[in-house]
């Protein structure tokens, strides 16, 4: 009974740490790891020893093996065919031939440096050729890298870890067994991805082709029998080839996602959820088995070994992976930088470490140590710096180009042709299938659907853009598609149009979607003028000298509804123009200038109202400098005037009708003022002017 008690406070203790751990780095916007392994060590025994995962016993191991399960399970649920589609040459290149460059390359750094026996250094390379989801995904939700990274980064972490697991089990087999036939390695290679795959993909399409028919399913119990039949899979695979499993779990989530199931989204939460749990308990339990007297028995060659990994090993494996792909010298540093370990090196490292032992092998406790050495200084080094080092690079996804604009109407359809006239990706979203139309035949790509489908924002193209607009005539509707697509995908800038009145910091968007253009702007007026033809299409720059009086001018012509802000250039990158923004010096700003133009007079020549305006919408706006926009009334302060000193009085005679007489019968005229630069601009008077 006490010991059943130990294990219950073991396991409450273990997620109470860990979601103490994930809410901290949430709240210091750090990868959730860092807290996790510092937890752990310091709670376990070579800390303050409150706690004890040798207690679980064999416990540990299935605890181990489910939750990397449903970890690989989520994180092939994740994974977007099309988007990696995009990068499929240089993903391969890193689980195929990366994993042989690392295999090789650790091996002989952990041999060298840290004096492993040869097959105990090739063990440890093969638990370190894995990356993981468990570690890269937390880090890119802190870090928005832009999708191409991104994409590359979460395809390596889900597909190389089943990879990696088979290999280490493959090279433990060796060890053990004495095998060292080429053949025989590369046959119990194939043979169990050949299994796991076989058997994920049949699994995942018939579990899609289920939920596509039981439409009696609730949504909560939908997502418990996508989590029951993971783990059949997982069970199934490794009951017909020991190690198989992993890769069935994988290949199934990927297939699952391909099938489109309904509420797919609901079921990506809600595993989600559950792999931020088995995270957090795993992270928690391993790293307070871990020793620190171990890593210290390391000596200088385990950290050595480490940096060789990371400054060597990797930027070798990512430059030979991508050297035929389109990413820049940008793009391949920042791979080449990001490759922290994760809960799959735990793991198996803490598994291994145990079977070792109980063989008579030694170096079971030096691979384990090692390891998490590894897991340590990649998460911390790599992990803390790749935030910095994408802004330094410039690639993160704030810096990302394109639009995703909801509502087709013209002032909408002028802002995606302006952004597409740029080379930059841009679709419109409608539930009227004619305003789709009209942007068709503008050649722009629009979708015929609801703004409040998730699915349908997903597939047209949100994820990856770097601006979501949504500009309908319900302000109302505006803020709520806004506030949904900000929880739902997070993108860089969220701009709506929405009264003043409406709160947008009351549900989860926490204030991030911005007012579009101005506040309590009437989007039918202006689609009225552009209709009718009476806009013009300007664009200024915005001068270093002069620049207040310019923005007074500028703003003056909003406040009196002539000017409509509509785009921002700043630094290369053409933005929409948010309430709340900040004009520089220097920013280009493209606007709509309200210019009526006599219909009257051609109306009375013959012409119907209906064919002017026909007329007038057919010619597509070009963009132009403006006079009542550049010619600005005051276009320098006044310390810039220069004013003369008054010469002395002139004494002239006069009458002393036509003038005030002075003491001596003589009247005292004022000196002209003249002025430095400008002499049709009104003076304030000088004091001898005054009467």
């Amino acid at each position: 009974m006490e010991v059943s008690f130990n294990m219950t406070l073991l396991m409450v203790l273990t997620v109470i740490a860990g979601i103490s751990a994930q809410v901290l780095a949430e709240y210091l916007r750090v990868p959730g790891i860092v807290f996790l392994l510092l937890f752990g060590i310091v709670l376990g025994p070579s800390g303050l020893g409150v706690l004890h995962p040798t207690l679980l016993g064999n416990g540990l191991e299935v605890i181990v093996a489910l939750s990397v399960a449903l970890i690989l399970f989520e994180g092939g649920l994740n994974l977007e065919l099309r988007e990696l589609g995009r990068v499929s040459t240089s993903l391969r290149n890193l689980v195929t031939i990366g994993t042989l460059i690392t295999l090789v390359s650790g091996g002989m750094a952990a041999h060298w440096l840290s004096e492993f026996p040869w097959p105990i250094a090739f063990l440890f390379a093969s638990l370190v050729v894995v990356t993981g989801p468990t570690v890269i995904n937390p880090l890119l939700r802190q870090v928005k890298v832009d999708r191409s990274v991104a994409t590359l980064l979460e395809g390596e972490g889900v597909l190389i870890d089943p990879v990696g697991a088979i290999l280490a089990v493959v090279v433990l087999d060796i060890i053990l067994n004495g095998d060292t036939e080429v053949w025989s390695i590369v046959s119990g290679l194939l043979l169990r991805l050949g299994i796991g795959a076989g058997i994920g993909a049949a699994g995942g399409w018939l579990l899609g082709e289920f939920l596509k028919r039981s439409r009696f399913l609730s949504e909560g119990l939908a997502s418990l029998v996508v989590l029951a039949w993971s783990w059949g899979l997982f069970g199934l695979a490794q009951s017909i080839q020991a190690e198989s499993g992993l890769m069935a779990t994988v290949v199934a989530g990927i297939v699952l996602r391909a099938s489109e199931v309904p509420e797919e989204r609901l079921i990506r939460r809600f595993k989600g959820q559950l792999t931020i749990l088995c995270v957090s308990v795993l992270f928690i339990l391993l790293s307070a088995d871990l020793s620190i007297a171990s890593l210290f028995a390391l000596g200088w060659g385990g950290p050595l070994t480490v940096l060789t990994l990371m400054f060597l090993v990797r930027p070798l494996n990512v430059w030979l992976c991508t050297w035929t792909s389109h990413l820049t010298w940008r793009q391949k540093l920042f791979l080449s930088w990001v490759a922290p370990r994760g809960i799959v090196s735990a793991s198996v490292a803490s598994l291994f470490a145990i079977l070792l032992t109980e063989k008579g092998i030694n170096g079971g406790d030096s691979i384990k140590a090692l390891v998490f050495l590894t897991i340590i200084l990649t998460v911390f080094c790599q992990g803390l710096t790749a935030g910095v080092l994408a802004k330094i690079l410039g690639i993160t996804s704030t810096q990302a180009t394109g639009a995703v604009i909801v509502g087709s109407n013209p002032v909408s359809r002028l802002i995606a042709r302006l952004f597409q006239e740029r080379g930059e990706f841009v679709v419109l979203i409608d539930s009227n299938a004619e305003a789709c139309r009209e942007a068709a035949e503008k050649n722009l790509r629009s979708f015929v659907s609801s703004a409040l489908d998730a699915e349908a924002l997903e597939k047209a193209g949100l994820p990856q853009v770097g601006t979501f607009l949504v500009l309908t005539s319900n302000g109302e509707v505006n803020a709520v598609v806004a506030e949904k697509a900000v929880e739902e995908f997070q993108p860089p800038r969220t701009l709506a149009l929405f009264p003043p009145d409406v709160d947008t910091s009351t549900h989860a968007s926490k204030s991030k979607v911005q007012q579009a253009f101005l506040p309590g702007l009437s989007l039918k007026v202006w689609n009225d003028y552009m209709s009718e033809g009476s806009v013009k299409l300007g664009e200024t720059v915005l001068r270093e000298q002069g620049f207040l009086f310019q923005q007074a001018h500028l703003k003056a012509l909003i406040r009196s509804q002539e000017l409509l802000p509509l785009l921002l250039e700043r630094e290369d990158q053409l933005q929409v123009i948010a309430a709340s923004d900040e004009w520089r010096a220097g920013d280009r700003i493209i606007y709509l200038l309200h210019a009526p133009k006599p219909v009257l007079l051609k109306r009375l020549s013959g012409d119907s109202k209906q064919d002017l305006l026909s007329q007038q919408a057919d010619v597509p706006l070009v963009l132009e400098k403006l006079p009542a926009v550049e010619e600005v009334p005051v276009s320098f302060p006044f310390q810039d005037l220069t004013i003369p000193s008054p010469p002395p009085p002139s004494t002239v005679p006069v009458s002393a009708a036509s003038a005030p007489a002075s003491g001596n019968g003589q009247v005292t005229t004022p000196p002209s003022v003249t002025p430095a630069m400008n002499p049709d601009r009104q003076l304030p008077k000088h004091p001898s002017q005054t009467p």
